[in-house]
C-alpha cells in the first residue's frame, strides 16, 4: 500500500457520477472565483485584499484552491461538502454585509507590505479552513464509530466511507503546521509594516492582539499534539477552537473594536 493511501476514501459506484459532477462544478466555480478576484483587483487598480469583502473573496478562493489541489494528491473529495459550504456562506455574508465599492486605499496601506503581509494571512486562513473541515469530519466520524447519540442513526451512514479518524487527524495536523508557519510570517511581516507606517513594531492594537491570540492557540495545539500526546477528539476540538479565533479575528475584531487596522469602512 502506498504511503498515505489510507486517506483515499472509497466512493460507492452509485454516487461516483454525482461526485464527479460536483467536482467539475467546483473546478468551474474556482475558475470563475479566480476571475472575479482578478477583476476586483483591476477595478481597484491594486491587489484585491484591502478590506473585509476582498479578504473574504480571496480567502475563500484559497480555501477552495487548497481543497482542489489536495484532491489531485489524494482522493479527499469528502471534504467538499464542508469546504464548499463554508465558502458559500462566507461569500453570501461578504456580499450582504462586507461589500464596499472598489476604490483606492488609505496612505498607510499603499505599500508593498500590503501584498506580503495580507497575502500570507489569506493563505494561512485558507489552510486553517480546510483543516477545520477535516477535524469537524474527524469528530463526526469518531461519534459515528462510538455510536454516540443521533450519529448512530442510519441517516449518518455516509460517514462510514470516510478514512479512519487517525488518518483525518494526521492530515489536519500537517495542514495546520503549514498554516501556523504562514501565520508566524504574517505577524512578523505585520510588525515590520507597522514600524514603516506608524514608527513602532507592536502597539497592542486589537488586531495585533487577536492575531497573537490565534498564534498562541495554534502553537499550543501543535505543542500538545507533538509533545503531550494529545490526539483524537481533544486534538480535533483544539483545531475547532483555533479556527474560531481565526474567524473572530477577521469578523469580531473588525466589527466591534476600533483600532489602526480599521480601513475602508469594512
Amino acid at each position: 500500500q502506498a504511503p498515505g493511501a489510507a486517506l483515499d476514501a472509497p466512493t460507492p459506484r452509485s454516487s461516483g457520477r454525482a461526485v464527479g459532477a460536483a467536482m467539475a462544478v467546483t473546478v468551474v466555480g474556482l475558475i470563475m472565483h479566480a476571475a472575479a478576484s482578478v477583476l476586483r483587483g483591476v477595478a481597484a487598480e491594486r491587489v484585491p485584499w484591502a478590506n473585509m469583502y476582498e479578504f473574504t473573496l480571496v480567502g475563500t478562493l484559497v480555501a477552495v484552491a487548497t481543497f482542489v489541489a489536495l484532491c489531485l494528491w489524494r482522493d479527499l473529495r469528502f471534504l467538499g461538502t464542508i469546504v464548499m459550504g463554508l465558502t458559500v456562506v462566507a461569500m453570501g455574508v461578504g456580499l450582504a454585509v462586507f461589500y464596499v465599492p472598489a476604490d483606492a486605499v488609505e496612505p498607510a496601506l499603499q505599500s508593498y507590505w500590503l501584498v506580503i503581509h495580507v497575502s500570507i494571512a489569506i493563505l494561512a486562513t485558507g489552510l486553517f479552513t480546510v483543516s477545520f473541515a477535516i477535524s469537524a469530519l474527524q469528530l463526526l466520524k469518531d461519534s459515528r464509530e462510538g455510536g454516540s447519540g443521533r450519529l448512530s442513526a442510519s441517516g449518518w451512514k455516509a460517514l462510514d466511507v470516510l478514512p479512519a479518524t487517525r488518518d483525518l487527524e494526521a492530515l489536519s495536523f500537517r495542514i495546520n503546521a503549514v498554516g501556523f508557519v504562514l501565520w508566524t510570517f504574517t505577524i512578523m511581516a505585520g510588525a515590520v509594516w507597522a514600524e514603516h507606517a506608524w514608527g513602532r513594531y507592536w502597539g497592542w492594537d486589537p488586531k495585533e492582539v487577536w492575531s497573537f491570540v490565534v498564534w498562541v492557540v495554534y502553537a499550543a495545539y501543535l505543542h500538545a499534539r507533538t509533545t503531550r500526546g494529545w490526539s483524537g477528539r481533544r486534538a480535533a476540538w483544539f483545531v475547532l477552537i483555533g479556527y474560531a479565533t481565526v474567524i473572530f479575528n477577521f469578523t469580531g475584531v473588525n466589527l466591534f473594536f476600533q483600532g489602526l487596522h480599521s480601513y475602508s469602512g469594512l
